[in-house]
């Protein structure tokens, strides 16, 4: 027992560091997590499945249909019979029996051919032959899965683009507390030489004085940035609908990610309308619409169906007769043999439309109506994609320029700090020249790491409008 225990004394505390550990996430897990967990592609995926059970529901309209009825019935009190006595006709009961009575008198007596209970058992089997709207229901049903399938899809890109970016925001936050970290140990390495000169009687008091101001400016910068990324990370987690309590790491490196404008010939290189999912979704409601006046059509042609009726009928004085067969009365008794007699029936029906008042023809008119409103949206929505290309691409080509511009900045501004910083330990340079050099290279890098973010998000809107965002990389297609 005690080598078990000290086993677990020794292991636990290292598996609780691992359970607290920080789960790392590369912008791949990101999207995985993502199109597996947030719930707009949730509910996105199960109107999928809905649209699949409206398939198979259309379909079984042509299956069989089989109806089992039973019913069991007691009357307390039997509804009167009426009969008029003809002196020249017999009547199925004696009526000449009865005092007074006379020809053409109409008598109301007990029903004597109907029992008080009576009992039914039988099934029913109706079968669709013919039918266009079943048909054309049919084709309906399997294009609306369709369009289940391309909202989905649409869903599923509206997510990556947010995760996308907000993931962006986290890893250029990243590099710019890295930076301000390197910033930080950089000029406080210069205050405590300064501090070491001054103490020494080489430099003054107002020089340690300016270090120490930009040494403040750097802390406040650096924790200004991290609760930026602190935000940033809240943001990603509720794209990606994680834990917001829990912990996550986000991995990735900036230098591998392109952001150049040699994409554009690759973009343009077969480029067409349907590449974009909203194009095709669009295509899809113009399907159903074509569908839906078909539909409208073929209300007005004939419908052909089959039956057939098999069954058990009884009746008895009381209703314990319904549950027993006395099949030892004889067929001359007051109630006949008390037993369930068989009964069963077949055809087929046809119903044939004729005249309904003008509204097949109206509603197909509607129908048409709408189906040009669907063609019309096809122009308004080649321009919309059109205007989405031509911005976005204008945006991004003067995010790519802005960036190489940034780029050049910070790399003098470094330079500057550099020779900045050699002069004045030599001797040759003032100390107010290191603080300017060092505050401009701050200045530079903050102005460098918000272009290269506008870059990046300029790339995904890009991106989305060339329709280059494919759910279909990280997850199955719902098709599968």
């Amino acid at each position: 027992m005690k080598p078990i225990l000290l086993t677990l004394i020794l292991v636990l505390p290292f598996w609780v560091n691992a359970q607290n550990a920080p789960k790392t996430f590369s912008l791949d897990d990101c999207i995985k997590y993502a199109l597996e967990n947030t719930v707009e592609v949730k509910n996105a995926r199960v109107d999928s499945r809905m649209s699949e059970a409206k398939v198979r529901e259309t379909t079984g309209i042509g299956l069989p249909q089989v109806d089992v009825d039973v019913s069991l019935m007691h009357n307390p009190k039997l509804p009167r019979f009426y009969s008029k006595y003809d002196a020249e006709q017999p009547n199925i009961i004696d009526l000449s029996q009865i005092p007074g009575i006379q020809s053409g008198d109409v008598v109301a007596f007990p029903n004597v051919f109907q029992l008080p209970s009576s009992g039914n058992a039988g099934v029913t089997i109706n079968q669709l032959l013919f039918s266009s709207s079943y048909l054309v229901g049919l084709k309906a049903a399997s294009t609306y899965k369709e369009l289940s399938y391309k909202s989905e899809t649409e869903t599923q890109i509206s997510v990556m683009e947010k995760v996308m970016k907000a993931y962006y925001a986290v890893l250029v936050n990243n590099e710019r507390i890295q930076l301000s970290d390197a910033n930080i140990a950089r000029v406080d390495s210069l205050l405590k030489s300064t501090t070491a000169l001054y103490q020494n009687g080489f430099a003054e008091e107002i020089e340690v004085d300016r270090i120490q101001v930009e040494l403040n400016n750097l802390l406040s910068e650096r924790l200004k940035t991290q609760n930026l990324q602190n935000l940033s990370l809240a943001l990603l987690k509720f794209q990606m609908n994680y834990p917001i309590n829990d912990s996550l790491e986000v991995v990735g490196d900036l230098r591998e990610l392109s952001v150049d404008s040699s994409i554009f010939d690759e973009y343009e290189q077969g480029w067409d309308y349907k590449s974009r999912i909203e194009y095709q979704t669009l295509e899809t409601q113009r399907k159903l619409q074509e569908l839906n006046i078909k539909n409208k059509y073929a209300a007005s042609l004939p419908t052909l169906n089959g039956f057939f009726n098999y069954g058990y009928q009884t009746q008895s004085p009381d209703i314990g007769g319904l549950f027993k067969t006395e099949s030892d009365i004889a067929s001359t008794s007051q109630y006949g043999p008390d037993k369930w007699y068989s009964y069963s029936s077949f055809g087929v029906s046809l119903k044939v439309p004729l005249f309904s008042g003008l509204q097949r023809s109206n509603q197909v008119q509607q129908a048409r109506y709408e189906l040009l409103k669907v063609e019309n949206q096809f122009s308004s929505l080649k321009q919309s994609i059109d205007l989405s290309i031509q911005q976005n691409s204008i945006t991004y080509q003067n995010s790519l320029e802005t960036l190489r511009s940034q780029n050049q900045n910070m790399t003098l501004a470094e330079k500057v700090a550099r020779v900045s910083r050699i002069k004045y330990e030599q001797g040759v340079g003032s100390n107010i020249e290191v603080v300017t050099a060092e505050s401009s290279l701050r200045q530079a890098q903050v102005s460098y790491y918000n272009a290269l973010y506008d870059a990046l998000i300029a790339k995904v809107d890009l991106d989305k409008a060339y329709a280059k965002i494919d759910p279909t990389k990280y997850v199955q297609t719902t098709n599968d």
